[in-house]
């Protein structure tokens, strides 16, 4: 410590020994710069733990591969009945349409049918010896989506996307869990279509079975019409509804459709609605 020099006169020269600290002062200055340093030290170990958890965290995501990255999506079909050729290296999507009787199914399947490279093969499953048993079922899939099933709708070599329409009443319920585990496996893609108006496909209903046995058109009972003039035929019968049971038909259909979308829930699909298709056909372009 530098000593404190007075010069008093040419001669003289006085030198003053430095002041002592005192030993509290000092203490004081310790404490105080220790505790500065344990602060310092538990900032800086927060940030850098913090940092640490997040980084961390980053690295667990990335690793984690999703749900979508899991289940392939292109498939390259080689069918045995015939030879892709050219379209071998073309990719193909499935699907399922996965829906009820009356709810616009055959509508919005010969939509889809309409583009050079869709195949959608109907209602395969209504033939009961195809759904008897879950073997039967899987094997048809197979056959389905191998390109080795043959309808009027198929577009065979350079199919695009292939699949079938499937009721919930037809095996389609009783064997969830394999079926489920089956488009998991296949990355099939399930397109539900329902009706938000449950009364108007209940009337759809009754006049469909009661045009069966009366055959309005010419003789003839059809399913689906493709005129205002069959449409006008069939809408002229109008059906007695029992309003007694009314109320417990239409939320039973409500528990079916609620348990089918719970039961396929891990799977890759999508929930139309035929009254938002018809009114917003601009919906067809996020297909």
């Amino acid at each position: 410590m530098a000593e404190y020099i007075c010069l008093f006169s040419k001669d003289t020269l006085i030198i003053k020994p430095p002041k002592k600290s005192s030993l509290f002062q000092r203490t004081i200055a310790l404490w105080f710069a220790m505790l500065c340093g344990f602060y310092l030290y538990g900032t800086c170990l927060k940030h850098v733990g913090t940092f640490t958890m997040l980084k961390f965290q980053n690295i667990q995501l990335i690793q984690k591969p999703s749900l979508e990255a899991q289940i392939p999506t292109l498939h390259y079909p080689k069918p045995e009945s015939f030879s892709r050729g050219e379209c071998a290296l073309n990719p193909v999507r499935f699907f399922a349409i996965i829906s009820m009787q009356r709810s616009g199914s055959g509508w919005f399947e010969t939509l889809l049918n309409s583009h050079i490279n869709v195949s959608s093969n109907g209602e395969i499953f209504s033939v009961i010896d195809r759904r008897n048993n879950v073997s039967n079922i899987l094997q048809t899939l197979e056959r389905v989506y191998n390109l080795d099933w043959f309808t009027s709708a198929s577009k065979n070599e350079c199919s695009a996307a292939v699949g079938l329409k499937w009721m919930l009443n037809q095996g389609l319920m009783e064997h969830h869990r394999e079926i489920v585990e089956y488009f998991n496996d296949r990355g099939i893609s399930a397109i539900f279509l329902f009706r938000r108006n449950l009364l108007r496909r209940m009337v759809s209903i009754l006049a469909n079975s009661y045009d069966r046995k009366a055959k309005l058109l010419n003789g003839t009972h059809k399913s689906h019409v493709h005129s205002e003039q069959e449409a006008a035929a069939l809408s002229s019968y109008k059906p007695i509804i029992n309003s007694t049971s009314l109320i417990s038909d239409l939320k039973e259909v409500e528990m079916i459709t609620a348990r089918a979308l719970e039961n396929f829930n891990s799977t890759r699909h999508m929930v139309l609605y035929y009254e938002d298709l018809v009114t917003n056909q601009t919906m067809f372009k996020s297909f």
